[in-house]
């Protein structure tokens, strides 16, 4: 064909056919890479989470939407209904502080609401186990009969004696103040209290939060409050009462709000002032835990000794950073691979060999030598030429082949066939002393499996015998 002409060879495509045997470590089919998934999406509270794991939230979120929608409708209609007349007869300053307050009421509100409480993350399978081996050690139930153990350590706090529980959903022994919270399943470090009008729970790391939220919220319902009664005091003046309530009707919707409202935040801002003066949380006030006074014997450990103190250490202290890295990504298991059973299954063993090591369990542990490698000290190979007998050279019968030098071990032992490419030789069916077949040379590098060395001296001296034997007839 002439160079660069168009011929068959042009539209021929050649495909690599390998012939080597895949190996459980080499996947024919390239896997498709799965995406790594984030420690939010595999948390075993019940939590909601929002942004990518920005946001987190209690599952019950009901009335964390009826609290909004209050505080946004009440002030709402505060600024487009009594705002506007209130600037004109009074001060602009009223809608500018209203707005203020309405923002850091917002702004304390979504910060406790969509924040870590301070969650303590649960102990792995592993460390669930060693700590229970520590727990059984402790507690002698490993010698004799079993016992339940006992699930509190005490700790010494400033005086004090602390017992620290065991959480049987976490695994893990709470740390002082920490409490189980039973709607999001978590265990959480200085627990205070769910509460359901933020949608979550109330802990060391908003607490202060939900703090300024109150206390905002406190002071923008009073605020909303008295400006709606004096709008309706001043329409009532110029018109009468009748015909202010008809010129501005949602004023007597916010009137009505904030009055009911007023009562209970106001309330729930004086007791929370009250254990942050005292450094108590809500569980350990409503259990009873620690009294005020400091002579009695359970006297509060964590308290500083002063309301100011107190307080600085609630309010302005460091936030400590979340513990359960909720955006972080989840480590896959590293696989371990399994441990070969024999020498053949191995992992670089093909699937013919691995069938045969099944099928002749008397041969898996036994090496594998080619006919050339079978080769003792002192003695001749199986394949090579018997050249070193000193019996004299008879002269064999015309009806026996001669024996050449290139006469191998398959033209000497008929060799049973199970498997392809491969031969197996069993003491039973070595013939002694064996026939004389004239064959192929060895020409070739089968592979021959024999039982050892011990029966490679047995087959040696049976086939010396035969051919003493032979040669003396």
């Amino acid at each position: 064909m002439s160079p660069g002409g168009g011929g068959p060879m042009k539209d021929c495509e050649y495909s690599q056919i390998s012939t080597h045997s895949s190996s459980p470590m080499e996947s024919p089919h390239k896997k498709k890479k799965t995406p790594a998934r984030r420690k939010w999406e595999v948390f075993p509270g019940r939590n909601k989470f929002f942004c990518n794991g920005r946001i987190m939230m209690a599952r019950q979120t009901g009335v964390f939407y009826l609290t909004l929608v209050l505080i946004l409708v009440t002030s709402g209609l505060f600024f487009a209904f009594d705002c506007p007349y209130l600037a004109v007869r009074i001060t602009p300053a009223i809608p500018v502080v209203g707005g203020i307050l309405f923002f850091f009421v917002m702004g304390t509100l979504l910060r406790t609401s969509f924040s870590d409480p301070g969650v303590l993350p649960r102990a792995t399978p592993d460390e669930a186990a060693d700590l229970e081996r520590q727990i059984d050690i402790a507690n002698g139930s490993s010698s004799g009969g079993y016992r339940s153990p006992p699930r509190t350590k005490e700790v010494i706090i400033n005086g004090q004696t602390v017992k620290l529980k065991y959480c049987f959903t976490c695994k893990i022994f709470r740390p002082p103040r920490a409490s189980h919270c039973s709607l999001c399943d978590n265990c959480v470090e200085r627990f205070d209290h769910h509460c359901p009008w933020v949608g979550n729970c109330v802990g060391k790391r908003n607490y202060r939060f939900f703090y300024m939220f109150i206390l905002s919220l406190s002071f923008l319902t009073v605020f909303i409050f008295a400006f709606v009664i004096t709008h309706v005091i001043l329409r009532s003046q110029q018109t009468g009462f009748l015909n202010a309530i008809k010129d501005s009707p949602a004023s007597v919707l916010e009137a009505v709000v904030c009055f009911f409202s007023v009562w209970s935040i106001v309330g729930l801002l004086g007791f929370h002032t009250y254990l942050i003066s005292s450094n108590q949380t809500t569980n350990e006030d409503i259990k009873g835990s620690w009294s005020n006074k400091r002579g009695k014997e359970n006297y509060n450990p964590y308290s500083h000794g002063n309301i100011f103190t107190n307080c600085c250490v609630a309010l302005c202290g460091p936030v400590s950073p979340s513990l359960i890295d909720r955006r972080g990504y989840v480590q896959p298991d590293t696989p371990q691979p399994a441990a070969p059973s024999n020498g053949l299954a191995t992992y670089g063993a093909t699937a013919s060999q691995s069938d045969m090591a099944a099928a002749t369990p008397l041969l898996q542990s036994e090496p594998s030598l080619a006919s050339d490698e079978l080769h003792l000290p002192g003695k001749p190979g199986l394949g090579t030429p018997c050249a070193s007998l000193t019996l004299g050279q008879p002269t064999p019968p015309s009806s026996m082949p001669n024996l050449s030098a290139e006469a191998g071990l398959t033209d000497i032992l008929p060799l049973k066939e199970e498997h392809v490419g491969h031969q197996f030789l069993t003491p039973e069916e070595a013939p002694s002393p064996p026939r004389l077949l004239a064959g192929s040379p060895l020409a070739h590098s089968r592979t021959v499996h024999v039982l050892g060395l011990a029966s490679q001296d047995a087959l040696h001296e049976d086939s010396v015998r035969g051919l003493v034997k032979l040669s003396s007839v």
